[in-house]
């Protein structure tokens, strides 16, 4: 039930700022796992995770891909970390229209990270393993969590398609895409 809070092993990729240098290797490891078939290109466009660069002010900042979100936000904080200053946007994982971040850039559907969980697991997400500075680091833990139904990826490219060209259309093409098997 909805609202219900579960025990539940969670798993999540922590960042440290000071450590990352921007040499993208986590980028390249990522889209590598995640093309078709698997290992087969390397295109950082399709990776689930990225460093956000400002060479200027020695600024990489590693983030992944969360969720999608059909508004961009309106605020545009500046936080300031170890006497750096970073952007909003800079800690935002959210697939938003405002950023070309985190879509594919054939379909510009929204990429997610899935901790590389696809088959067969990985025992901690490739990029952690590719990061040879320890700026990503993983951990898991058991936790009190509200119970939640994750969208898969075919759920998530829907409802990118639906947000963008509506329910009606993209039911009538699924119609008619049927009627031709």
């Amino acid at each position: 039930m909805k609202g219900e809070s579960v025990r539940k092993k969670v798993r999540r990729i922590n960042v440290n700022l000071d450590k990352c240098n921007g040499c993208r290797a986590c980028e390249l490891v990522c889209s590598a796992f995640h093309a078709r078939p698997k290992y087969s290109s390397i295109n950082p466009a399709r990776s689930r995770i990225r460093v956000v660069t400002d060479e200027i002010n020695d600024e990489y900042v590693p983030i992944r891909a969360t969720n999608y979100t059909k508004a961009a936000c309106d605020g545009r904080r500046v936080y300031t970390v170890n006497d750096k200053k970073y952007s909003e946007c800079s800690f935002c994982g959210s697939i938003c229209p405002v950023r070309k971040l985190f879509k594919d850039p054939d379909s510009r559907l929204p990429l997610k990270c899935d901790l590389c969980e696809d088959d067969p697991p990985q025992a901690e997400p490739l990029c952690v393993k590719a990061c040879s500075l320890g700026a990503l680091t993983y951990e898991e833990f058991e936790d009190e969590v509200p119970e939640e139904v994750k969208p898969d990826e075919v759920e998530l490219g829907l409802k990118a398609l639906a947000d963008k060209y509506g329910a009606q259309k993209l039911a009538d093409t699924f119609a008619r895409i049927s009627q031709k098997e």
